[in-house]
C-alpha cells in the first residue's frame, strides 16, 4: 500500500498593531526564528508613513517547504493593540486564531487566545512576550528563541537584554500552562543552512560582490535599506558611500567615480529618479557605466510611499533624454536580486551604459529564507581597459563594429582621456559636425544589439501549449507561480513566463510561447498594463487581458484566482 504523502503546511502568521510598539522587532524576531528552525517564510511589511501612530502590520507567511508568495487570509492574528482585532477580523481563515492581551476583554471567544501582557512583562515588553507564546505554541525550541533575542538585543544595555530573556521564559512557562488554540507546526526537515535576506540586502550584497567601491545616495522609502546595508560593510570591503544633499547629486557624484575607474552604484525610488534623469543622459552621452537601483512604490508625486507597485516600468525605460542604450533588471526573488544586481554590474562596464535594477517595496522589504550565495568563481567587474587593447593614439569614443570603445581610466595611463557632455568627436572634442552625430547616434545605438544578445530568456514553466498562460514581470513571480499550480491542480493546461529582464527584449525568446497559448493574461501590479503594452509595442502580439493590482497591496495568489473567476464567470 502506498502512502499518502503529507499535504504541506502553510500558515500566515500578522503581527499588528501601532507604529512605535515593537511591531518590527516582533516580526523580525520571529521570522529569524522560524528560519533558523528550518522553515521557509515570505514576509509582507506593511506601514504607514508616520514616524509614531497609525496602524501597521508585519506578516510572515511561513511553511515546512518552499513558498514565494504572500497570502490574504489570516490563519494567526497577533494584535499588540484593541483595534487589529476589529480591522481584521473579516480576514480571518476558518480557523483563524487571535492571540490579544486579557485587558481587551476578549475572554471567551472561540477564535481568541487571551495572554496577560501586564503579568508577563509589562506594556514596554508586550511584543517580546507575544513573540514567546507565540514560538511556544508554534512549537518552536525555547533556547533557539532566546538565542535570537541574544542577536537581535545583544549590542544594547545588558538590562535591557536580560529583562528581554525574562520576558521569553515566563512567556514560555505561562504557555506551558495554558494550552494553545494554534496548531503546531510540523517537524521541520531543515533544509539546510539558509541566510534571512530582504531584496534589499541581496542587491546590495550582489553589489558589494561584484566590486562596488562607490555609492551615493539621498534617502528615499523604499530604497534607502540597500544604501543602509552596504554601509554596514563598507569599511571592511572598501567601499565610499555619500549620503548627498538630494538625488541630483548623488547620480552625478557616482558618475564621476565611474569615470574615475570605480564601479558605482545609486539607489532610488521613482521621485528620486525623477531627478536624475538628466544624469542619466549624461551616462548615455559620456559612455560612463552606472548601475541604478530603482524601488518602485506608488505615484504619482508623492503618491503612497510605503506601499507598492509595478508603476515605473515605462518611466525607467525612457528617462532620460535623447536615445542611448540601456538594460533593465526586474527581480522576482531575493536570489535574483543578488544575481541580477551582479548581472548589471558586468553589463553596465561591458557596455559602458546605465544598467537598472527595478524592484518594489514588497519585494525590497520581504524576508525569505535563501540558500547561502556561493561566490567562489564570481569575480568582481573591473573598470576600464588595458593599454594594450587600445589603438594609439587614443581616442575615447573610437568608432568599432560593437560600438564599444576601449575605455582608459583618466590618470591611470600616461594618455589623455577626453570626455564631453555635448556631442563629440572620436577623441571626445566638441563637435556641431552634423555627419560625425549621425555616427555617434549609430555607434552608441550599436551597443544595444549587443545587450539584446545576452538579454535574460524569460523563464517558462507548465504545460506544452497551454490553455492559460499567465505572463508576470517581476515580484508577482511567486504569486503567479502559485496560482498556476492550483489551477494545475483543478486539471487545468497552464503555465506561467515570467520575465526577470524587461529590456531588451529578445521576441524570439518567447513570442512563439505567446502565440501558442490559446488565452494569455498578463499579471501586473500598476494599472496600465505597462509589460504588456511593451511586449504588444516590441512584437505586435496582443495579451487576451491583464490582471492588475493598484492599490498598494502585492499581488497574491489569491487575487489572480479571483479575477480569473471574475472573467469566466
Amino acid at each position: 500500500m502506498t502512502a499518502t504523502a503529507k499535504k504541506p503546511r502553510v500558515m500566515n502568521i500578522v503581527v499588528g498593531g501601532e507604529a512605535g510598539q515593537g511591531i518590527d522587532t516582533l516580526g523580525f524576531s520571529l521570522a529569524k526564528c522560524l528560519v533558523r528552525s528550518g522553515y521557509r517564510v515570505v514576509v509582507t511589511q506593511s506601514y504607514l508613513s508616520r514616524i509614531r501612530g497609525g496602524h501597521n502590520t508585519f506578516a510572515i507567511r511561513v511553511a515546512d517547504t518552499e513558498i514565494a508568495a504572500p497570502q490574504e487570509s489570516i490563519d494567526l492574528l497577533v494584535a499588540l493593540d484593541n483595534a487589529t482585532a476589529d480591522l481584521h477580523k473579516d480576514e480571518l481563515s476558518e480557523d483563524g486564531v487571535v492571540l490579544v492581551d486579557a485587558v481587551s476583554g476578549s475572554e471567551g471567544a472561540p477564535d481568541r487566545y487571551v495572554v496577560p501582557f501586564g503579568d508577563l512583562g509589562g506594556a514596554r515588553l508586550a511584543n517580546v512576550v507575544a513573540l514567546g507564546v507565540v514560538c511556544s505554541a508554534l512549537g518552536l525550541a525555547e533556547d533557539s528563541v532566546l538565542q535570537v533575542l541574544d542577536d537581535v538585543f545583544g549590542g544594547k544595555d545588558e538590562a535591557v537584554l536580560k529583562k528581554n530573556r525574562e520576558a521569553i521564559q515566563q512567556a514560555f512557562a505561562w504557555a506551558a500552562d495554558n494550552p494553545s488554540p494554534i496548531e503546531p507546526l510540523p517537524q521541520s526537515s531543515g533544509g539546510g543552512q539558509a541566510l534571512m535576506l530582504n531584496g534589499n540586502e541581496a542587491i546590495a550584497l550582489g553589489a558589494l560582490s561584484a566590486g562596488l567601491r562607490f555609492l551615493s545616495f539621498y534617502p528615499m522609502t523604499p530604497a534607502t535599506s540597500i544604501c543602509l546595508t552596504v554601509i554596514k560593510h563598507a569599511e571592511a570591503m572598501g567601499v565610499i558611500v555619500e549620503q548627498v544633499e538630494d538625488e541630483i547629486s548623488a547620480i552625478n557624484m557616482a558618475l564621476g567615480a565611474s569615470f574615475a575607474g570605480a564601479p558605482s552604484m545609486v539607489a532610488t525610488s521613482g521621485g528620486g529618479f525623477a531627478l536624475m534623469t538628466e544624469g542619466i543622459s549624461l551616462a548615455g552621452q559620456t559612455e560612463t557605466p552606472i548601475v541604478v537601483a530603482v524601488s518602485q512604490r506608488p505615484g504619482p508625486a508623492t503618491g503612497l510611499p510605503t506601499r507598492t507597485e509595478q508603476g515605473d516600468l515605462e518611466f525607467v525605460l525612457h528617462g532620460g533624454h535623447g536615445e542611448f542604450p540601456r538594460a533593465i533588471f526586474a527581480p522576482g526573488s531575493v536570489e535574483e536580486c543578488f544575481h541580477l544586481t551582479r548581472k548589471a554590474f558586468e553589463l553596465a562596464e561591458k557596455y559602458q551604459s546605465p544598467v537598472f535594477v527595478l524592484t518594489e517595496q514588497f519585494l525590497a522589504d520581504s524576508y525569505r529564507a535563501v540558500a547561502p550565495f556561493d561566490v567562489e568563481g564570481l569575480p568582481p567587474v573591473v573598470a576600464g581597459c588595458d593599454v594594450s587593447d587600445a589603438n594609439l593614439p587614443y581616442l575615447r569614443f573610437a568608432l568599432t563594429d560593437s560600438g564599444v570603445s576601449p575605455r582608459l581610466i583618466p590618470g591611470a595611463t600616461e594618455h589623455i582621456v577626453v570626455a564631453d557632455s555635448d556631442e563629440h568627436t572620436q577623441d571626445g572634442r566638441l563637435t556641431e559636425d552634423l555627419d560625425v552625430r549621425v555616427q555617434m547616434v549609430e555607434k552608441r545605438l550599436k551597443k544595444e544589439e549587443g545587450l539584446r544578445s545576452e538579454t535574460i530568456a524569460p523563464e517558462w514553466q507548465g504545460d506544452e501549449e497551454p490553455e492559460l498562460l499567465l505572463v508576470s514581470w517581476g515580484s508577482t513571480k511567486g504569486a503567479v507561480g502559485e496560482a498556476a499550480g492550483v489551477l494545475r491542480g483543478r486539471g487545468e493546461r497552464v503555465a506561467t513566463l515570467h520575465f526577470s529582464q524587461v529590456w531588451p527584449l529578445a521576441p524570439d525568446q518567447f513570442l512563439g510561447r505567446l502565440e501558442n497559448a490559446q488565452r494569455v493574461v498578463c499579471v501586473e501590479g500598476n494599472a496600465m498594463g505597462q509589460l504588456a503594452r511593451l511586449i504588444r509595442r516590441e512584437t505586435g502580439f496582443a495579451m487576451s487581458s491583464c490582471i492588475r493590482r493598484y492599490d498598494g497591496l502585492p499581488v497574491t495568489p489569491e487575487y489572480i484566482l479571483e479575477n480569473l473567476a471574475k472573467r469566466e464567470s
